[in-house]
This record gives C-alpha cells, sequence and structure tokens, in this order.
C-alpha cells in the first residue's frame, strides 16, 4: 500500500509564501523586485527541494515558470517602434506589476492571519467557569432590603438623568408659551396630584412637560415640600429610580397650607 507522505519546506505554504521569504531576507522593494535576483534565488531552492528527492507541487513550478517569463521579457530588446512609443508617453505596461499586486495580497492576508493566531493564543490563556445560581443569595438580599436616605444629592443626581431623558423624547420642532409658574401654585399641584395617587409615584413621572421652565419648577418645588416634611421620598438601592409620596402623618392646617 502507497501512502503519500508531503514535507513542508520551513514554514513555505506555497509558491507566494516562498517568494515573499525571499523579499524579506534579502530585504528587497516588494515595489520594485529585482526579477532576475529574486528568479535565481527562487530556482535555488527550487533545485533544493529537487535534491531531496521531494514532490514539488505544481504550484512552484509554475510559479518559477512565470518568473523566468517576465525575467526573459525584462531582458529582451526594445524595438524602434517601442522606444518612441515611450517618449510621447505611452510607456508599456510593467510585466512585475500583476505579481507584485498578488504579493501585496497575500503579505495583507498572511499578516491577518498571524493577528488572529496572536489573539486566539491570548484567548486560549483565559478560563471561564459555567453561570452559577444566585436566586439564593438574591432572595436574602431582597429580604433585607430597606428605603435609602435619599440626600439633595440624590436629588440632584436624578434630575441630572432627567434632564437627559426629556433631551432624548423632547420633539424635533415644538413650541410652548412662556408662562410664570410660582413654586407655591406648583408645589400644591403635586401634593394633590399624590394624595388623588394614593400611592407613591416614580420621580420621573411628575415631569410630563418638556419644557425646561417647567422643570426647574417642578424640581424647586420637590426640594421645597421634602424640607417642609411634606412628602416622603425613596430608593431601594444605590442609584435606582427615586419614588416620591404625600406625607399622610403630616395635617395640613390652612394657615400651613403651601
Amino acid at each position: 500500500m502507497n501512502v503519500q507522505y508531503k514535507v513542508k519546506i520551513e514554514v513555505f505554504e506555497g509558491p507566494l509564501d516562498l517568494l515573499l521569504h525571499l523579499i524579506n531576507r534579502y530585504e528587497i522593494d516588494i515595489y520594485n523586485i529585482p526579477v532576475a535576483e529574486i528568479t535565481e534565488q527562487y530556482m535555488a531552492y527550487i533545485h533544493a527541494m529537487q535534491e531531496l528527492q521531494l514532490d514539488i507541487a505544481s504550484e512552484y513550478l509554475v510559479m518559477a515558470a512565470t518568473l523566468l517569463a517576465i525575467k526573459s521579457k525584462m531582458l529582451l530588446p526594445k524595438h524602434e517602434e517601442e522606444l518612441l512609443d515611450e517618449e510621447v508617453g505611452d510607456l508599456e505596461e510593467d510585466p512585475r506589476e500583476e505579481l507584485m499586486q498578488r504579493l501585496l495580497e497575500y503579505k495583507k492576508y498572511k499578516e491577518a492571519a498571524h493577528e488572529l493566531k496572536k489573539r486566539e493564543e491570548e484567548r486560549a490563556l483565559l478560563f471561564t467557569k459555567p453561570p452559577s445560581d444566585l436566586s439564593v443569595y438574591a432572595s436574602e438580599i431582597e429580604a433585607e432590603k430597606q428605603p435609602l436616605d435619599v440626600t439633595v444629592y440624590d436629588m440632584l443626581v436624578a434630575f441630572s438623568k432627567l434632564l437627559r431623558r426629556k433631551k432624548l423624547q423632547k420633539p424635533l420642532r415644538t413650541k410652548v408659551a412662556r408662562q410664570e409658574i410660582p413654586i407655591e401654585r406648583r408645589m400644591e399641584e403635586i401634593l394633590s396630584e399624590l394624595r388623588k395617587a394614593k400611592r407613591r409615584k416614580n420621580f420621573f413621572d411628575l415631569f410630563p412637560y418638556y419644557d425646561r421652565e417647567h422643570i426647574v419648577v417642578t424640581f424647586l418645588a420637590i426640594l421645597e415640600l421634602m424640607k417642609k416634611n411634606l412628602i416622603i421620598i425613596e430608593q431601594e438601592r444605590n442609584f435606582a429610580d427615586i419614588f416620591v409620596a404625600s406625607n399622610e402623618r403630616v395635617g395640613l392646617h390652612e394657615d400651613e397650607r403651601v
């Protein structure tokens, strides 16, 4: 039984790989390849492979023939007509052009493959584990969860988020009539809205309009209601949404109305 045995010379994966090796080794300008020199070096490798009695792939022999053809074409003397054509600017195409383009393209893909191989090796150094069930710990945290003390700084963070949301939701074209809104009146409106709801409301829901003046007045009204302890501010965890509710434990007398 005959088993075909293939030998790979160094790291050459084809004739273009061998050519690129020769160009790099002899520091040849890929844009101005000295065909005679590169052909001589290429043929030396081919003969060495033949001396070692290795089967040479047909693509190597095709490249050798291509190099010899280019070399012969560049060595041939030019006729007078061709010289005259060159003088008027009609220059003959460089016979090395096609080979140069193939080498540049091959070099690009080889460098990309090298980079991907490097990333693969770096990724192989990372180790992962399957996801774990943390629901037990989550239930414990849920049981211990308590509203946080909300400060003015927390309210400013929420206000900043509100402005970003309103900016993203703002219609491209809008027309708002300018209207002065007293803070006291806005405080009454917020308290009335919270009492009618009979439940806490999301901080962002208290800002139904895009008008910046209305947003600012509403925010100042909420801060004033906080100061008077007329509303309750709750936040279940850091950076979570803030909720506002009416403080039913505080009774308002007629002379204390805002």
